[in-house]
């Protein structure tokens, strides 16, 4: 493992090492592995057991110890605290020209299934332990009085060489006796966020985990919005991200997959046209489809059909109202609102066909109501063996692929038994997170056949029977667009 010394004489790995596991063994029921734990230097884990109920077994994991310190990171031009070669050279001459001794560091991002490993560098000054975060202030600020952007750096934070410690949450759900279901939720409306703690109390669940991505750069209102395949009970409320990762939820069985979907408006006269979203902000020339569950206005600036339960059109209005209960909308603007002002006239008749492919069989779902899904963010395991898709999920940076973030972990083992963890992050000296390679060799370790990651960071949050049981990184609970509950019946 090559190193580099920082100021004080002490030194950063500069690559990532991960132990090999030993293939899991088929197992005939979910069990809380024996083998050592999978990261860092592999420490004997201690744990917690609980019985939430039959079938559901909550653990309280901790292994490793606190070894990692501070660091100033300098920020490149680009506003990341990584680039290319030159252009870290550059920022150590300022560095030094401020009256600081820099390291140039290499760095490498391990190669994913679909992204080929990456160099990159960084400049950084100094290493404090964990109790002097104060003295690494201090050298950050006058890095930024001498014209320079900084920032102090948890080196567990890194996704670099670490004795962790690590802080976890796993609830195991065995397939052969858990009676109950799974089921997803967006909360009272798509537009809204809401606390895993909130939805998990509205439907009685056993367990809530948070959900997948939901929509950051959209109106401040609409935030709620899932970005990727949202199905509740049957009705498709945000379409799918195609080819990224999504959890089919049926009963209580669960599927890690990925998806597809489409969704086309027929009018009477037999012209059809692609609706390009469901519940979600509206781009030039868009149709857009706006349902009951919505829980906000159709954007302004365009025209609403107004559909009833079988697709008759109620009327054309100005758009920028409400979805009545009982009615759908379809929103268009531009050569959108062209096509409705054509095909859509009062008292005719427009089809909404709504199909979601399994990219995986290639077979469309039975839109039935016990049908669920959740959007994943990153696809982790595939068949027993590690396959990280964080190109396809566009999540290929190195912040998203080494850097270690509180990470919310759904993995399904050979039997249909649900595994979901949280892992606790962002807490120097309590725990480290985990990068993708960590998740995945985690989830692995734990018995998944397959596994995804899903939102993580201030998001990651477990609720068991109404009590958050992990420490969220934000201090507080942050609401999310949705969420995966573990229903008694």
């Amino acid at each position: 493992m090559s190193r580099r010394t920082l100021a004080g004489g002490l030194a950063i790995a500069a690559t990532l090492t991960l132990t090999p596991l030993p293939a899991t063994a088929e197992q005939a029921s979910v069990a809380f592995p024996s083998a050592k734990f999978p990261l860092g230097d592999r420490p004997v884990p201690t744990k917690t057991a609980t019985a939430v109920t039959q079938g559901i077994d909550l653990y309280d994991v901790k292994a490793g110890t606190s070894t990692d310190g501070y660091t100033v990171t300098v920020l490149m031009p680009s506003g990341r605290d990584y680039g290319m070669q030159s252009t870290a050279e550059t920022k150590a001459a300022e560095v030094e020209a401020a009256g600081e001794t820099p390291s140039v560091q290499k760095v490498i991002r391990p190669s994913v299934a679909d992204a080929p490993i990456q160099t990159v560098y960084m400049v950084r000054v100094g290493l404090w332990s964990l109790e002097d975060k104060k003295k690494a202030e201090e050298t950050a600020k006058k890095l930024k009085d001498a014209g320079l952007k900084v920032k102090v750096d948890y080196l567990g934070d890194d996704g670099l060489k670490t004795t962790g410690p690590w802080d976890v949450k796993v609830v195991m759900i065995d397939a052969r006796t858990f009676r109950g279901s799974y089921v997803s939720s967006l909360g009272t409306s798509v537009a809204k966020r809401e606390t895993v703690s909130s939805m998990a109390k509205a439907k009685h669940a056993l367990v809530g985990v948070n959900g997948g991505f939901f929509n950051i750069h959209t109106d401040k209102a609409l935030r709620g919005e899932p970005v990727g395949a949202s199905v509740v009970a049957g009705k498709l409320l945000s379409e799918a991200v195609p080819g990224r990762s999504a959890v089919i939820l049926k009963g209580h069985t669960a599927k890690v997959t990925e998806l597809r979907t489409t969704v086309t408006a027929t009018s009477q006269d037999g012209q059809k046209t692609e609706v390009n979203g469901v519940n979600r902000a509206v781009a030039t020339d868009e149709l857009v489809l706006y349902t009951e569950e919505y829980g906000a206005k159709t954007p302004a600036g365009g025209t609403d059909a107004v559909l009833d339960a079988n697709g008759k059109v109620l009327g054309l209005r100005e758009s920028g109202a409400a979805v009545a209960a009982g009615t759908r909308v379809l929103h268009g603007n531009g050569l959108a609102a062209d096509w409705l002002h054509e095909h859509a006239f009062q008292d005719w008749t427009v089809k909404v066909d709504t199909k979601v492919v399994d990219l995986r069989t290639n077979q469309a779902l039975k839109l039935t109501p016990d049908l669920y899904v959740i959007a994943g963010n990153v696809g982790l395991v595939r068949n027993g063996q590690v396959k990280i898709t964080a190109k396809r999920d566009g999540h290929d940076s190195v912040n998203m692929i080494l850097r270690r973030h509180p990470r919310t972990l759904l993995g399904v083992t050979a039997n249909g038994s649900l595994i979901l963890a949280t892992v606790e992050g962002r807490n120097p000296g309590v725990s480290v997170g985990a990068n993708f390679q960590e998740a995945a060799e985690f989830m692995r370790w734990l018995g998944a056949k397959q596994a995804v990651n899903l939102d993580g960071g201030g998001s990651t949050a477990m609720v068991v029977r109404d009590k958050l049981v992990n420490r969220p990184s934000d201090g507080v609970e942050r609401g999310v667009g949705d969420a995966l509950l573990v229903l008694p019946h």
